[in-house]
């Protein structure tokens, strides 16, 4: 197998992965908590506690993935692009 077949394979199998992944798992970890939602504190005596909700996930703890973000973008902007109203694909009425 050629060298440039070999690359277009594996970013063929990266892509196609990727796309599975967010198509079956559309949220992830949030980075900056690790999925705990929340900040750890110490307290005096080095013990830790809960700190504030983290602000990038809200409390949550998760975030949707880019690939996931990406999709629901551009189905968006095709259901706004197709959206036909319904008044001119009804025919007149005869009278």
């Amino acid at each position: 197998m050629t060298p440039i077949a070999l690359a277009i394979a594996c970013l063929l199998t990266v892509t196609l992965g990727y796309s599975g992944l967010c198509a079956a798992s559309p949220f992830g970890d949030c980075r900056k908590c690790s999925g705990m939602g929340h900040a750890l504190k110490t307290d005096r005596k080095g013990r830790l506690k809960r700190g504030k909700p983290c602000r990038r996930c809200k409390g949550h703890g998760k975030r949707i993935r880019i690939g996931r973000w990406l999709y629901n973008r551009a189905a968006r902007i095709y259901r706004t692009g197709t959206n036909t109203p319904a008044a001119a694909t009804r025919p007149a009425p005869k009278g």
